[in-house]
């Protein structure tokens, strides 16, 4: 059947990557793998932009809320699931796609993981009753104070990351940091990355409008319908935050969507840092002719 290929398709948040994805398995003959962690988790649909069910019909997606919010699922977890997973399929198709705006859950797939140290799990659950009781912003000092680096570059709102990165700094004595980059594992199989681009205006606005039509379809209603939970790991991230200050009268309508549209913006600015610091990306253009992207993959196809 010749080498296995991983077709990865990245971009930043609102920009198409799903639909382009679905275009590839479907001219491959293949299914998807989703290294979206938003989008793991079976109550939050909405404010995640899971893929509809009509595109969810047209090719075999895995890992698109196959989780609950109540269970812990590390991005570890994922890269044991996902290469489990890609090992059934490579079974009888040589080509996989794989799409997903989380960098670190595409890195964990591709090249593997950092290895880190095992640190005491009381760490753990100290640093998320500091969180529960005096709040993020207790994480974020802590953090600037211990790794300056890896503070410069983590999203400072994501109290997982912040609490990560805490217990290997408490745990080990050693920035978190240090342990970033190391050599990478070997994969079974190669990768071709398909990277979607347009002007950053043209991004903003997508993600605005995105963000107005999430509202539309009852996002709202969602996030209120998970405000018991609202403080397990999976809703602190963007949209879910935002509406629960609200709930708690901490800000108006408008001034929580107007975070929403700002903290995206932010979060598709880091996929974007990300993505340019990566080598061996075919760039598109979001305006992209389906039959262009399928000969440039055939291309590369060829070189390997």
């Amino acid at each position: 059947m010749g080498e296995k290929i991983l077709i990865s398709v990245v971009g930043p948040t609102a920009i198409g990557k799903t639909t382009l994805a679905i275009a590839i398995a479907q001219y491959l003959d293949t299914e998807i793998i989703s290294a979206d962690s938003r989008q793991f988790f079976k109550e939050m649909s909405i404010g995640t932009a899971v893929p509809t069910p009509e595109e969810l019909k047209q090719v075999p997606h895995h890992f698109i809320q196959h989780k609950s919010i109540h269970e812990e699922y590390s991005v570890g977890d994922f890269e044991r699931d996902a290469l489990d997973r890609l090992a059934d399929i490579f079974k009888n198709r040589q080509y996989v796609v794989m799409v997903g705006g989380s960098g670190l859950y595409v890195d964990a797939v591709t090249t593997g993981l950092d290895h880190f140290p095992e640190v005491d799990p009381q760490l753990r659950k100290d640093l998320n009753g500091a969180l529960q009781q005096e709040g993020i912003t207790v994480l974020q000092e802590q953090l600037k104070a211990l790794d300056r680096d890896y503070f410069a570059r983590v999203d400072p709102n994501n109290p997982r990351r912040l609490i990560r990165a805490l217990e290997i700094c408490i745990g080990t004595g050693i920035p978190y940091s240090h342990f970033l980059n190391k050599e990478k594992k070997s994969r079974n199989f190669n990768t071709i990355t398909i990277g979607l681009e347009a002007d950053r205006k043209i991004i903003y606005d997508r993600i605005n409008k995105r963000v107005d039509l999430m509202m539309e379809n009852g996002l709202l209603e969602e996030v209120r319908s998970l405000e018991p939970y609202k403080s397990l790991n999976a809703l602190q991230t963007v949209g879910y935050r935002e509406l629960f200050r609200l709930l708690d009268g901490e800000s108006d309508l408008d001034t929580a969507v107007a975070e929403i549209k700002k903290n995206t913006r932010r979060f598709a600015k880091r996929q974007l840092t990300w993505l340019r610091k990566k080598e061996a990306i075919i760039w598109v253009d979001y305006r992209y002719d389906p039959q262009t992207v399928m000969d440039s993959i055939e291309r590369e196809i060829a070189k390997i």
